[in-house]
């Protein structure tokens, strides 16, 4: 009995330790087939979530995938705290381990968010005006407009919204010094920040003024995790 008990716990050490090289596997190449996919500057964070690991490898579908891609740029627009989850990644074990290069690394759904800054906001902001932060739904931004040679100070509370590829930032109130009427003021501090394509295809689906700046939020199906 006792040496029974020996070789059951030898063998649940030489499961448990191939459960997690395996996953160290699998984590590697599907990192470094995202970072060649979508072109990333460095190579990403993968974790793949649920144990025991070897029970999904065998299935070749892993249920959560989470990925930490750090900070990116997208037409001259800084992207913070890139992250996303993977939902239903198929990716067969023993394919991954006899011919990575042509496994079908593919994700049922993505959800993913990016930060945007606000100093990367002040450098999309009007000249003279600045971001100075957010919260309830808005952020806040001050400055000059110059009215007839006049430098006149100005505040508003700015909304932000989604519309197509781009987040405008509108302001929802204005609040000029003295009540100097200013022409246009609305439209002078007005201002946009492009974003075309986020990478894993996730497109945009909501925005949202947090402590760090924008929290922009994208969701996609059905996305290829390899090039």
């Amino acid at each position: 009995m006792r040496k029974l008990l020996v070789s059951v716990l030898v063998l649940g050490i030489v499961l448990v330790v191939l459960d997690r090289v395996a996953v160290v596997g699998v984590q590697r190449e599907v990192a470094r087939q995202i970072e060649a996919a979508y072109k990333l500057s460095a190579t990403p964070t993968v974790t793949v979530n649920g144990i025991p690991f070897l029970t999904q490898a065998i299935a070749g579908r892993y249920e959560e995938v989470t990925i930490e891609m750090g900070d990116l740029t997208q037409e001259g627009v800084t992207l913070s705290s890139a992250q996303a989850t993977l939902y239903g990644v198929h990716a067969p074990l023993m394919d991954l381990i006899q011919n990575a290069e042509a496994v079908d690394l593919r994700a049922e759904r993505v959800s993913g968010t990016v930060v945007i800054s606000y100093k990367t906001l002040d450098a999309r902001a009007p000249r003279g005006i600045k971001v100075n932060g957010g919260g309830n739904g808005t952020i806040q931004v001050s400055g000059e407009l110059n009215v007839l040679g006049q430098a006149v100070p100005v505040t508003a509370d700015m909304k932000v919204e989604l519309v197509k590829n781009q987040i405008r930032v509108t302001p929802a109130s204005v609040k000029i010094a003295g009540g100097v009427p200013v022409p246009n003021a609305e439209r002078l501090v007005s201002f946009a920040i492009p974003i075309r394509e986020l990478p894993l295809n996730l497109k945009l689906t909501k925005v949202t003024p947090v402590e760090e700046g924008l929290l922009v939020q994208g969701t996609a199906d059905d996305v290829p995790l390899r090039s």
